[in-house]
C-alpha cells in the first residue's frame, strides 16, 4: 500500500519470510524535490549509508506503477479547503488516534500559539513537509551524514582487517561516481570521510612512536588527497564553494597529525603551480622547508582557474587550430602543424584532465589529454635535438645532471596514469561493438568483456595514430623519464609499485605493427635523449634505475628488432648508486638542474628490490641469447661489470646452467661457459667478504666444471677441460685456506 501527499511518498513494504526469519512489514517514507530524493526513513533500522532495499522497492513501485499510488495535494492545500469545524475535527481525530505520540507536542504547540509573544507567532504561515522546497532552496540527494561517519569510523577501527580497506575504497569509488553524476553530495560525503580520517586515534599514536602507518592505510590517504584535488578543480564550481573548501583544507592541513605527502619525510618538491626552480634553489636546506601534507596540493590547486582562453578553446572544440602560427619557441601555443599545445607543470595539467573526467566531462578531458601528449612529444624532440648539439661537450665533461625534480611515475597526482587511462577509455570496445566513453555504471553489475581498437576520430592525430598509440606512447615517455629517487621508504616503494602497475596495463595490449613502430621510436629517443632519459648515455648516480622498464621493452622488441632490444637492456643494466665514485653535476648550463640531494650515499630503502630486478633483466637476456656466442659474451661482460651482489650473480650462474642443460636438447656449451665464468666471479667476490652460502657455491662450481669437462671444448670457448678444473681447484684451495 502506498500514498503520495504532495512531495511526500509513504507506503508499507512486505518482505517475504525466509527460512530463519518470519515475514516482516516495513514502513517507508520518502521526500523528493525536483527529481531528487531528499530524505528517507524506514522502520527496518538498516545501518548503512546507501538506501535500504525497502526504500528502493517503494521508489521503483512508484515509477513502474504510478496508477496504483493514490495522489493527493500537499497537506497545506487540503487544510486550506477546510472550515473551522472541519479543522477542529481533523486535529482532534489526529490526536485521538495518535494521542500517546503526539499529545505532548500538540499541547506544547497550543501553548505557543495562544501566547502573543511566542516565536511561532512571529513567523507568517506554517511549515508543510509535503509541499516541497522553495525554488531558491538548494536541492540535493539524501545523504545520511551520521551513517557515513559511523561507517567510516567502523572501517578505520578495524585496522585493516575484515576487508575494511576494500570497503573504504568502495566509498571513495562512490564519491567519484557522485562527482561524475555532478551530485553535490560528492563533496559533502568526502568531507565526512576526511573528518573521520583526521579523527583516527592511530595518527597521534604513530606520530608519538615515530612509526610509519601501514602501506594500505597510506594508499587510502593518497586517494583522499587525489579526490580533494578533483573537488577543488571542478571547472564549474562557484567561488564561494572553493573558498569554503580552501578554509576547511587549511584547517585540516594545520593539524599536527596530518599525514605528510611522502609518508615519512617532508617533501622537497616545488610548488604545484610553478615550473621547475632554478638550480640555485635546489640545494636549499630541507629543514627550512614546510612539510607538504596530503592536502597541500589541493590547497595550491585552489589558486588555479579555467578562465584561460587558450585552455577554454582546447577543451571545448575539436576544430581549434592555427595553421598560420609560426612561433617555434619552447612555450609556443601551437606546434608546426597548427595543433594546440598546453604548457603547464605536467602533474598539474594532468590533474585538470582527472578533474574533467571525474566531474563528467570525458570529451573535454580527452581533448586536453591529447594537447598535453602532443606537448610532451614536442618537448621530447626538442630536448633530443638540444642534446645532440651539445653531446660531445657534455660527454667530455661527464655531465650527470638530473633534469626532473619530480618523477611522473610514482607522483602523488599520477600524471602518466591519468593520461593513459583517459586515452584508453576512448578506445575501448565491448562485446556489443560499443566504443568510446563508458557510462556511469561501469564497474557495477555485469562486466562486459573489453578489448582495445585503434579508433582515431580526433582531428589532432597523425595518419596511422589513434588514442591507443597515444596512450602507449605517453606511458613509454613517462616510464623512460630520468628522475631522482625520492626520499623515504613509502615514496620509493610507490615508485616501484606504480611502475609495475603501468607496465602490467601495457602488457594487456597486444602489439601490432603500428605499436611496434611506437616502441622503436621511443627506444631510439631513450637511447639518444641524454640527461632527459633514464637510458641516456650518462645518468646521475641517484636517478631511478630502469631495470623493470627495460625488461618489458626488451621482451616486447626482441621478436621485431633484436639489436635495439639488446641495446636497451644492456644500457639499463647500470646501477650507479653502488659505484664508489661518480662525477658531479655540471652547473654551467641553465637547462641542467643538479641533484636535489647533497653528494652523499643515498638511503635507498628499495635497493634489494632494485637489485633483484637487475638480476631478472640479466637472466632474461641470458635466456634470449642462448646459442648466440657474441651476445652471450656481451651479456656476461655487462653482468660482471654492473651486478655487485655475489648472491645474485650466483643465481644467474645457476639459471644459465639450467638453461644450458635442458633435457630436451643438447647442452649449450657457450652458455655452460658463461655459467662457469659467473661461478668463478662469485668466488672472486666472496674471497674477501663473508657469505654464508660460500661452501654451497663451491660445491656447485665443481659440479658446473665437471659438466663443462664432459664435452669437448672449442677454440671459441677459451677454456678446456683441464683449464676448467685448474681454475676451480685453485679457488677451492684458496677458500679452504681462508676458512
Amino acid at each position: 500500500m502506498s500514498l503520495q501527499v504532495g512531495f511526500h511518498l509513504s507506503g508499507t513494504v512486505t518482505e517475504p519470510a525466509m527460512q530463519s526469519e518470519p515475514e516482516s512489514v516495513c514502513n517507508v517514507a520518502i521526500s523528493f524535490d525536483r527529481c531528487k530524493i531528499t530524505s528517507v526513513t524506514c522502520s527496518c533500522g538498516n545501518k548503512d549509508i546507501f538506501y535500504c532495499a525497502h526504500v528502493v522497492a517503494l521508489s521503483l513501485y512508484r515509477i513502474r506503477k504510478p496508477d496504483q499510488v493514490k495522489l493527493h495535494l500537499p497537506i497545506s492545500e487540503t487544510l486550506f479547503q477546510m472550515n473551522r469545524d472541519q479543522l477542529q475535527k481533523f486535529v482532534q481525530y489526529l490526536i485521538t488516534v495518535h494521542h500517546t505520540e503526539v499529545l505532548p507536542t500538540a499541547q506544547k504547540l497550543a501553548d505557543e500559539i495562544l501566547s502573543q509573544n511566542s516565536e511561532i507567532n512571529q513567523v507568517h504561515g506554517a511549515p508543510d513537509p509535503t509541499a516541497g522546497a522553495s525554488i531558491d532552496d538548494e536541492n540535493c540527494w539524501h545523504l545520511d551524514e551520521e551513517q557515513v561517519q559511523e561507517q567510516v569510523k567502523l572501517f578505520l577501527s578495524q585496522g585493516g582487517y575484515h576487508g575494511s580497506g576494500k570497503q573504504l575504497n568502495l566509498l571513495f569509488a562512490k564519491v567519484r561516481e557522485m562527482l561524475k553524476m555532478r551530485d553535490s553530495n560528492g563533496a559533502r560525503m568526502l568531507t565526512l570521510i576526511t573528518e573521520q580520517f583526521m579523527a583516527d586515534p592511530r595518527l597521534s599514536l604513530w606520530r608519538q612512536q615515530g612509526t610509519a602507518m601501514t602501506d594500505k592505510y597510506r594508499q587510502l590517504w593518497d586517494e583522499l588527497g587525489a579526490l580533494w584535488m578533483c573537488i577543488v578543480l571542478n571547472p564549474h564550481c562557484k567561488p564561494e564553494q572553493k573558498a569554503s573548501w580552501l578554509k576547511q583544507l587549511k584547517k585540516w592541513n594545520s593539524v599536527d597529525v596530518c599525514p605528510w605527502e611522502d609518508g615519512n619525510h617532508g617533501n622537497e618538491l616545488p610548488n604545484l603551480t610553478n615550473a621547475l626552480p632554478q638550480a640555485g634553489n635546489a640545494n636549499q636546506d630541507s629543514s627550512h622547508r614546510p612539510h607538504r601534507t596530503v592536502f597541500t596540493r589541493a590547497i595550491e590547486a585552489c589558486d588555479l582557474h579555467w578562465q584561460d582562453s587558450h585552455l577554454q578553446h582546447i577543451i571545448s572544440s575539436d576544430l581549434y587550430t592555427n595553421y598560420c602560427y609560426h612561433d617555434d619557441t619552447e612555450n609556443s601555443l601551437f606546434d608546426s602543424r597548427g595543433w594546440p599545445l598546453w604548457h603547464e607543470h605536467v602533474p598539474t595539467a594532468c590533474a585538470r584532465v582527472d578533474a574533467l573526467r571525474s566531474h563528467g566531462y570525458p570529451r573535454e578531458a580527452l581533448r586536453l589529454a591529447i594537447a598535453i601528449v602532443n606537448t610532451l612529444r614536442r618537448q621530447q624532440q626538442k630536448r633530443m635535438d638540444m642534446f645532440r648539439l651539445q653531446k660531445k661537450e657534455l660527454l667530455h665533461k661527464g655531465v650527470t645532471s638530473i633534469t626532473n625534480l619530480e618523477g611522473w611515475v610514482g607522483h602523488p597526482l599520477d600524471p602518466i596514469g591519468t593520461l593513459f587511462s583517459s586515452l584508453m577509455e576512448a578506445c575501448r570496445v565491448d562485446d556489443e561493438g560499443f566504443h568510446g566513453f563508458p557510462d556511469f555504471s561501469d564497474g557495477f553489475g555485469h562486466c562486459k568483456s573489453l578489448e582495445y581498437q585503434h579508433l582515431s576520430p580526433h582531428k589532432f592525430l597523425e595518419e596511422g595514430e589513434s588514442y591507443l598509440t597515444l596512450a602507449v606512447e605517453v606511458a613509454l615517455i613517462g616510464l623512460g623519464q630520468q628522475r631522482i629517487m625520492p626520499d623515504g621508504l613509502y615514496a620509493q616503494e610507490k615508485v616501484c609499485r606504480n611502475e609495475e602497475q603501468l607496465i602490467s596495463k601495457l602488457q594487456e595490449i597486444e602489439l601490432d605493427d603500428t605499436l611496434v613502430k611506437i616502441f622503436r621510436k621511443q627506444a631510439v629517443f631513450l637511447l639518444e635523449a641524454g640527461p632527459y632519459s633514464g637510458l641516456g648515455e650518462i645518468i646521475h648516480r641517484e636517478s631511478i634505475p630502469m631495470h623493470t622498464f627495460a625488461k618489458y621493452l626488451f621482451t616486447s622488441l626482441l621478436p621485431h628488432d633484436a639489436e635495439l632490444a639488446y641495446k636497451i637492456a644492456l644500457r639499463a643494466m647500470r646501477l650507479l648508486v653502488l659505484e664508489s665514485t661518480a662525477p658531479t653535476g655540471d652547473m654551467s648550463r641553465p637547462h641542467h638542474i643538479a641533484s636535489v640531494v647533497p653528494n652523499r650515499y643515498p638511503r635507498w630503502f628499495t635497493l634489494s628490490h632494485i637489485e633483484s630486478q637487475q638480476c631478472e633483466l640479466a637472466s632474461t637476456m641470458l635466456t634470449a641469447a642462448k646459442g648466440d656466442v657474441r651476445r652471450l659474451e656481451t651479456v656476461l661482460e655487462s653482468i660482471q661489470k654492473n651486478i655487485h651482489s655475489s648472491s645474485h650473480i650466483f643465481k644467474l650462474a645457476q639459471d644459465a646452467f639450467k638453461i644450458a642443460t635442458l633435457m630436451d636438447s643438447l647442452p649449450d656449451i657457450t652458455l655452460l661457459k658463461v655459467s662457469l665464468e659467473l661461478g668463478l666471479q662469485v668466488m672472486r667476490m666472496t674471497l674477501s667478504t663473508l657469505n654464508w652460502r660460500r661452501r654451497e657455491m663451491v660445491r656447485w662450481l665443481v659440479t658446473c666444471a665437471t659438466e663443462v669437462g664432459r664435452y669437448r671444448c672449442t677454440a671459441q670457448m677459451g677454456l678446456c677441460m683441464t683449464g676448467s678444473f685448474l681454475k676451480v681447484t685453485s679457488w677451492v684451495k684458496i677458500i679452504l685456506r681462508n676458512d
